[in-house]
């Protein structure tokens, strides 16, 4: 069975905006990934893109931050989503 991404948090993000998020305490020995997923339906085009960033906080735990970048010219709802790869 495969288990389906979780959702950290939920965001807003102005038209043509840049925003950054940051969620700290992941375990250092896991492979985490990052995504946004748009609830806002705008068809035509790309809503959102980002990007990640990871700080080392001690021994044994990560801080990600996820900058999001808004495309659009209307705000964004999204989730902020993430993984396991081990």
């Amino acid at each position: 069975m495969v288990r389906g991404p979780g959702v950290q948090w939920l965001g807003t993000i102005e038209p043509s905006a840049q925003k950054r998020w940051f969620t700290f305490g992941w375990p250092a020995n896991r492979q985490v990934i990052w995504t946004v997923m748009p609830i806002t339906p705008c068809p035509g085009g790309p809503q959102l893109s980002w990007k990640v960033a990871v700080e080392r906080a001690d021994a044994n735990s990560c801080t990600y931050w996820i900058t999001v970048s808004n495309l659009t010219a209307e705000a964004v709802r999204f989730e902020g989503r993430f993984n396991f790869l081990n």
